[in-house]
């Protein structure tokens, strides 16, 4: 199963977090399957690729809690729920 989810990068008390799809038995620095977004709480920047984030939704990759949270204030799943409307 692929999950949505957080990998941790930057250096000590600095953390910025890439947000990728990876395998759910893979470890928080492990190999990912695509990298689809960027967060830094620090600044309060995110950065997300929207069309990869709506591809593996549909694959049926599950997010994250804190995943979830980003991509829903973005504005992903009402982008999704469009998407689900059109071709259905």
């Amino acid at each position: 199963m692929v999950k949505l989810r957080l990998k941790r990068c930057g250096r000590k008390q600095r953390a910025v977090y890439r947000i990728v799809a990876i395998d759910v038995r893979s470890r928080r620095e492990g190999r990912d399957l695509r990298k689809v977004g960027f967060y830094d709480p620090l600044n309060n920047q995110t950065h997300l690729n929207v069309p990869a984030i709506l591809y593996f939704l549909d694959k049926g990759a599950q997010p994250t809690g804190t995943v979830h949270d980003i991509s829903k204030k973005v504005g992903v799943f009402t982008e999704l729920s469009l998407n689900h409307t059109k071709f259905n």
